[in-house]
C-alpha cells in the first residue's frame, strides 16, 4: 500500500471552491478532484484548482475510462489525464470497477459487470495498459449497483480477483458497500472481511437516498448515515485506519457542517489507531 495521503479529506466541487479557498487549512488533509471535470478549465477556477493543489495533496478520481468495457480505451483522454496529474503532481489516480460506455457512447452512469474470471482478465488487461500510459499505479473503486448480471463469482471475490490480476490498489467505498448489502441482501461485514488489507489504498465515505422501490441510491446528497459510520469503524479495526475522503455532489450544506463530518473521520481515525 502506497501511503501518498493520510487523515481525511473532501470531494472537491466546483460549488464548494470559492470557501475552500478560504477556509479548507487546518480543516482538511487533502482534497480529491475528477480530472474529466477540470481538465482544460482555466480562468479564476482553474487558478483556484492550482492553489488548492499547490497548499494541500491531490488525488484524482476518474469517471470515464470505462475500464469494464469492450469500446476500445480512450488514449487521448488518458494522456490529458496523465498531464494533468503531472501538473498538479497526483500520485493517488482512482477509476470505477465498471462500465460506462457502449458501442453508442458514453452512457452517463456506472454499470455492473458480470462477475466472472472472463471479466476479472478483461478488466485486469485494460488496468494495465491504464497504468503504462498514466505512468502510475492506478487504484480501483468498488461501485454501487441496483441490478446483477449473471456470474459466478459474489462480488467480494470479484473485486479480490481483480485486485491480484492486475496488481493494483483499492479505493474501498464504505458507502456502496451498505448500499448493495441492502440492495442485494449480502453481509457487509463478510465483504469488508474478504478485502485484502494490504491493497487498501484509502476510502470513500458519502451519504445515499432512499428510493420508493426500496433500494438504496448512491446520492452523495445527504450526510452520512448512522451504519455507515459503524461500518467505517469496523473496517478500521479490520484492516487498519486508512486516508478517508468524504464526498459530496449536490445539496450542499454549509462547510462548516462538511468540515463536521470530516471531523468526526478525525476522531474515528484516532480512537481506532492501535
Amino acid at each position: 500500500m502506497d501511503s501518498f495521503v493520510s487523515g481525511a479529506g473532501l470531494g472537491l466541487r466546483r460549488g464548494l471552491l470559492s470557501g475552500l479557498q478560504e477556509t479548507a487549512h487546518g480543516q482538511l488533509d487533502f482534497l480529491e478532484a475528477a480530472p474529466e471535470n477540470w481538465i482544460g478549465v482555466g480562468g479564476r477556477h482553474g487558478r483556484a484548482l492550482r492553489e488548492l493543489s499547490e497548499r494541500l495533496p491531490l488525488l484524482c478520481h476518474g469517471l470515464s475510462l470505462n475500464l469494464g468495457g469492450h469500446a476500445p480505451l480512450d488514449m487521448d483522454l488518458l494522456v490529458a489525464i496523465r498531464d494533468f496529474l503531472d501538473i498538479h503532481q497526483v500520485r493517488g489516480y482512482s477509476e470505477h470497477l465498471s462500465a460506462c460506455a457502449d458501442e453508442r457512447g458514453h452512457l452517463y452512469d456506472l454499470m455492473p459487470l458480470p462477475f466472472d474470471d472472463a471479466s476479472v482478465r478483461h478488466v485486469a488487461e485494460r488496468i494495465r495498459i491504464v497504468q503504462e500510459v498514466l505512468e502510475r499505479p492506478l487504484i480501483i473503486e468498488n461501485v454501487s449497483a441496483y441490478a446483477r448480471l449473471p456470474g459466478d463469482l459474489d462480488e467480494p471475490a470479484f473485486v479480490a480477483a481483480v485486485l491480484e490480476e492486475a496488481d493494483c490498489q483499492l479505493l474501498l467505498d464504505v458507502n456502496n458497500i451498505y448500499v448493495n448489502s441492502v440492495n442485494f441482501g449480502f453481509d457487509a461485514q463478510a465483504y469488508l472481511a474478504a478485502m485484502p488489507s494490504e491493497r487498501i489504498a484509502y476510502l470513500h465515505l458519502a451519504g445515499h437516498a432512499d428510493d420508493a422501490s426500496g433500494l438504496k441510491i448512491d446520492s452523495h446528497g445527504t450526510p452520512v448515515c448512522d451504519p455507515v459510520w459503524q461500518l467505517l469503524a469496523d473496517c478500521y479495526r479490520l484492516h487498519g485506519v486508512r486516508p478517508t475522503l468524504l464526498e459530496r455532489d449536490f445539496d450542499f450544506p454549509p462547510l462548516t457542517q462538511l468540515y463536521a463530518e470530516v471531523g468526526r473521520v478525525r476522531a474515528l481515525q484516532q480512537e481506532c489507531q492501535p
